[in-house]
C-alpha cells in the first residue's frame, strides 16, 4: 500500500518522535540503525521529511534530527505520507487499473474505497505523539 520510501519514513518519524518525548537528537546512523534502513536511503527520507518542515534537522556539533513539542502533536501520519508518496494512495485502484473511477469501476471499486477511506481517517487523526508513547513505554517496536 504505501511505498518502500513511506514504510521507512514513517517509521523514521515515529523514532525520532519518540527520541523527542526524551528531548534527544538523534543522528542519521542511528535513525538507520533504529528502523533497520541503508543509511543513504535513510538520509534521502530525512531530507524529504526536513524539506517538508515534519522533522527538524540541525547541522554542527550539537546537531541532528529532532522535532519540536509542537510538531509531535500537530505533525500526523497523512503528512509523513503526503511528504513522500503524495495524495494517490486516497486515489488509486485496489487492482492497480488506470481507468477505474465512479463511472467505469473495477470489480473491487466500492469494497476498496471505504478501505481506503478508513486508512485517510486513521492517517489524519494520528499525531507522531501517539505513536512514539508506544515506543516509549515499550508496547510497540519499529525492528521485526
Amino acid at each position: 500500500m504505501f511505498s518502500k520510501s513511506c514504510e521507512y519514513g514513517i517509521r523514521a518519524s515515529i523514532y525520532i518522535a519518540g527520541q523527542s518525548l526524551l528531548e534527544r537528537k538523534v543522528s542519521l546512523k542511528e535513525v538507520a540503525k533504529a528502523i533497520d534502513s541503508p543509511e543513504a536511503f535513510t538520509s534521502k527520507i530525512l531530507q524529504l521529511l526536513a524539506k517538508n518542515e515534519i522533522i527538524n534537522s540541525d547541522k554542527g556539533p550539537t546537531g541532528g534530527f529532532s522535532l519540536d513539542k509542537s510538531k509531535l502533536e500537530k505533525n500526523r501520519l497523512s503528512h509523513v505520507v503526503a511528504a513522500i508518496d503524495g495524495d494517490g494512495i486516497y486515489k488509486g485502484c485496489g487492482l492497480g487499473l488506470k481507468a477505474c473511477n465512479e463511472n467505469k469501476p473495477c470489480p473491487v471499486h466500492e469494497k476498496f474505497k471505504s478501505v481506503r477511506d478508513e486508512l485517510k481517517e486513521m492517517l489524519e487523526n494520528t499525531s507522531l505523539k501517539d505513536l512514539a508513547h508506544g515506543l516509549k513505554n515499550g508496547t510497540t517496536y519499529l525492528k521485526r
